[in-house]
């Protein structure tokens, strides 16, 4: 097989599985037996009338079973159809008869390739013998052939849409998936850190300094308060738009940093620039992206004594650099702070590096579109 027929041959059934059956059905099938019944009633001049309506009836219930079993609910109706008009030595005449087509839009929107290509040449078959049988007339002959392309295009044209459809809300929720991971990566690591941190002064001076142990107490409260207070405005985006929100992170909360400084290494925060100018999804970026550098570096940075945090804000980008003093290490495999720290920056048009400094120590250097992501 070429490769376009292959892909259609080896194309699965429509996804998301369609439902098994509705309230419309019923309906449907009911209309379907009362059209089938009134139009044998009022049409006297077509012949076999009232044997085309009772297999017109007979057939209706292939309407509950067309979504879970197009390719079989179709070939039943044109095999029963077919030798029927063979036995009667006619066609339909009945309009009813035009249910057959929800058959067939049911068979491109729900079938997987195979029943497609089977059930099309179905159709094409029972047309041909239709004609050889019959002798139609040519308008009559081009006039079905359009309903029946027209009906299969219809339902490809549905089945591919809500195809599409679906894949782009599985990016959505892949997309928010990340982006609730970053946050809470950022969020909760950062805070972890801070408490871990100062737990291990604490047990170290907990026996020759009672008041330096009480103080790295109070600053683990606080570390812990700030955390269970960011975790619950998370947990309220996730409940809804009623949910009380906190105001989003800018860039002069980056000097909030500062405060963590209960343990070493110790922060130091610098802000040039006006921090209001940014928009608020950079001013965002940034102090995610500063958080989490001087978690890494709280917990990484071997020696290290100050961590220096430098904000520039200029007219066109706003450039973080995070730096430590400590010994200077070889790259580490990227984790999820280091992702993150890059997606972040990349969703805005931006860039983040971290590595090595020649100065010594390690670097994290985030350079961002000052309006990025401003409607």
């Amino acid at each position: 097989m070429t490769s376009p027929v292959r892909a259609l041959w080896d194309a699965p059934a429509a996804a998301p599985a369609p439902p098994r059956r509705v309230w419309r059905d019923g309906v449907l099938l009911g209309a379907v037996i009362v059209l089938a019944v009134v139009e044998a009633s009022l049409r006297p001049e077509v012949p076999w009338r009232w044997v085309w309506a009772v297999v017109l009836v007979a057939l209706a219930p292939t309407l509950l079973w067309r979504r879970q079993r197009p390719f079989t609910m179709l070939a039943i109706a044109i095999a029963v159809g077919t030798a029927v008009g063979l036995v009667t030595d006619g066609d339909p005449q009945l309009i009813t008869t035009a249910y057959f087509l929800i058959l067939l839009y049911a068979l491109f929107r729900w079938g997987s390739g195979r029943a497609m290509v089977v059930g099309g040449a179905l159709v094409v078959a029972g047309t041909l013998l239709t004609v050889l049988t019959s002798a139609p007339g040519p308008a009559d002959v081009v006039g079905g052939i359009a309903v029946a392309v027209a009906t299969s295009t219809l339902g490809l044209a549905i089945r591919w849409r809500r195809g599409a459809r679906a894949r782009e809300l599985e990016q959505v929720r892949v997309l928010e998936r990340e982006q609730l991971a970053r946050d809470l990566h950022d969020t909760v690591a950062h805070h972890v850190s801070a408490i871990a941190i100062q737990a291990q002064a604490g047990s170290a001076v907990a026996a020759t300094n009672p008041r330096a142990t009480a103080e790295v107490l109070e600053a683990i409260e606080a570390e812990a308060s700030r955390t269970l207070r960011e975790m619950r405005a998370m947990v309220g985006v996730l409940r809804g738009p009623d949910a009380a929100l906190a105001p989003t992170p800018g860039l002069a909360d980056i000097r909030s940093l500062e405060a963590t400084d209960a343990a070493s290494p110790r922060v130091f925060v610098r802000l040039d620039g006006d921090p209001g100018s940014a928009s608020a999804p950079v001013a965002a970026a940034a102090f995610r992206i500063a958080q989490e550098a001087v978690t890494n570096a709280r917990r990484h940075a071997r020696g290290a004594s100050r961590i220096d945090v430098t904000v520039q804000v200029d007219p066109a980008e706003v450039r973080l650099e995070v730096h430590d003093d400590g010994e200077a290490t070889a790259p580490a495999p990227a984790g999820y702070g280091l992702t993150g720290m890059r997606e972040r920056a990349a969703m805005l048009g931006g860039a983040c590096t971290a590595g090595p400094d020649a100065r010594g120590g390690w670097t994290v250097t985030a350079t961002l579109p000052r309006q990025g992501g401003a409607a």
